[in-house]
């Protein structure tokens, strides 16, 4: 019968879940320079596995970033204060003992 829902929805939603932390593994460890591939690679190996889906949507449109943007929010050559991702840079920032963002822009 047209329109009718079969199979668990939650194991739908479960595997698209799934899907997104694996593509989203992937991009972090294939940014296209060595550097940004150890900082956001080594960051999502550890971390994906935590997130909730916001989260998860955060990291996913952070990841879209140029890297040369990304780059100077993580190495502090430009604060991502105010920016939606202040706290996620900060995280990585921590994550490899750069420092927070009082350690930025000094």
């Amino acid at each position: 019968m047209a329109g009718d829902v079969t199979g668990d929805v939650t194991g739908n939603v479960t595997g698209d879940l799934d899907m997104r932390l694996r593509r989203a593994a992937y991009r972090a460890a294939h940014r296209g320079t060595k550097e940004m591939d150890a900082l956001v690679g080594r960051f999502a190996d550890q971390r994906l596995a935590t997130f909730d889906e916001a989260a998860l949507g955060q990291f996913e449109r952070f990841l879209a970033i140029a890297d040369p943007t990304l780059q100077a929010w993580l190495f502090a050559t430009e604060s991502a204060a105010g920016s939606e991702f202040e706290n996620l840079v900060d995280e990585i920032r921590m994550f490899h003992g750069l420092g927070g963002a009082e350690a930025q822009m000094e």
